[in-house]
């Protein structure tokens, strides 16, 4: 599986971003996926996660009720439209496939990674 993300920028508080994840490879419709991201100086955290058909979501507290996950399978792409960003939501978000059962917040049990996009939130 190969992941490209895109969608990262510049934005001020309080605005809104959707970041895209686009995949290719095996069957993107069989997995459930999630958003990380890494703020500079932090440890990587999880942001959300959604099963394979989508009917299924998990967010991070810090993120619950301002961003929402979603995926297109007929288009293989998952998206996290993020609304009324913060300067701490300032971080590096990458995309990534779980193939296997386990936490869902747990990077560890990811898979596949895509490169990463930035975002940039000022205040």
């Amino acid at each position: 599986v190969q992941l490209q993300a895109s969608g990262g920028g510049l934005v001020q508080a309080g605005g809104s971003l959707r970041l895209s994840c686009a995949a290719s490879g095996r069957t993107f419709s069989s997995y459930a996926m999630g958003w990380f991201r890494r703020a500079p100086g932090k440890e990587r955290e999880f942001v959300a996660a959604i099963g394979w058909s989508g009917g299924v979501t998990y967010y991070a507290d810090s993120v619950k009720g301002r961003f929402t996950i979603s995926r297109d399978n007929a288009k293989n792409t998952m998206y996290l439209q993020m609304n009324s960003l913060k300067p701490e939501d300032t971080a590096v978000y990458y995309c990534a496939v779980r193939v296997g059962l386990g936490d869902a917040r747990d990077p560890e049990k990811y898979n596949y990674w895509g490169q990463g996009t930035q975002v940039t939130v000022s205040s």
